[in-house]
């Protein structure tokens, strides 16, 4: 029995991981205007995010259509897949998990499980990772499902924004929040998990990555940390120097650009922590 392991663009997996994982990434869309880009494909991270500030129109995202998925899917059946785990975003944050499930329903030679474990970015990533890992040790299918559940409930992402404009743009808060936001020069720390999203607003970038630090320990012992940024490779490497005392011994690090469907919300300058408790 051969488990495939199915992932989307927006969970920031480096491609060298993919590759020896095994891992399918269906990439999403980036719109602007009338055109759509394939994350990744037709548009790499740096254009897009040295774009981003003087687009024609405010940049939009959307998933891709359910062929995309099922077109994965039959794919993977071809490569001798008998069962299918696909990993995507929250349902009340994106569209990517009810897009999975109706190709999901669609495939009719294995069997395909569409999973939301209320994670984005490198919080997907890592799952995916410990889902093909666990297949190619010879686990069942049920098994790691209820391994990804528990890993799920134990990680965390938290992201320092250097303004609220773009979440703004894109719908994600009223944008009365975001116009005082602006007035008052407010630096948000965004935290996600289980798929809930909190604001914490402070007043300065210091205090916002104090802030993301503090509540980083504040979890106690990590399994896994790794750091994402949204064009802002310096300021990321910094905040990983800071996190040293905090990183877990023997593992390995990721520090990755986000993606531009997480860009889009989060706007430049951005970095973001994804931290597993033990």
């Amino acid at each position: 029995m051969t488990i495939r392991i199915v992932a989307d663009s927006t969970c920031d997996l480096p491609e060298f991981l993919a590759q020896k994982y095994g891992i399918a990434v269906i990439p999403t869309c980036i719109n602007i205007g009338n055109k759509t880009y394939l994350d990744g494909i037709d548009m790499t991270r740096e254009q897009f995010y040295e774009g981003l500030p003087s687009f024609p129109s405010i940049a939009r995202t959307s998933a891709p259509g359910p062929d995309a998925f099922i077109r994965t899917y039959e794919r993977l059946v071809g490569e001798g897949a008998s069962q299918i785990i696909s990993i995507h975003p929250p349902a009340n944050l994106s569209n990517l998990f009810n897009v999975a499930q109706l190709a999901a329903d669609a495939i009719r030679k294995v069997r395909v499980v569409p999973l939301d474990l209320g994670q984005v970015t490198l919080g997907s990533g890592l799952l995916a990772v410990m889902a093909a890992r666990a297949a190619e040790a010879g686990d069942t299918l049920d098994a790691i499902v209820k391994r990804l559940i528990s890993r799920a409930s134990k990680t965390y992402t938290f992201a320092a924004m250097e303004t609220l404009d773009y979440l703004k743009r894109s719908g994600r808060i009223p944008g009365l929040v975001a116009n005082i936001g602006s007035l008052l020069n407010i630096k948000p720390v965004v935290t996600l998990t289980n798929g809930a999203i909190s604001i914490t607003k402070v007043r300065t970038t210091r205090s916002a990555t104090e802030h993301l630090i503090c509540m980083i320990k504040n979890l106690g012992p990590l399994e896994e940390l790794s750091i994402v940024h949204a064009h802002a490779r310096a300021r990321a490497e910094g905040l990983l120097k800071l996190l040293e005392e905090a990183l877990p011994r023997g593992k390995e690090t990721l520090l990755v650009e986000a993606t531009p469907i997480l860009g889009v919300h989060v706007g430049l300058g951005a970095v973001g922590v994804v931290a597993v408790k033990k």
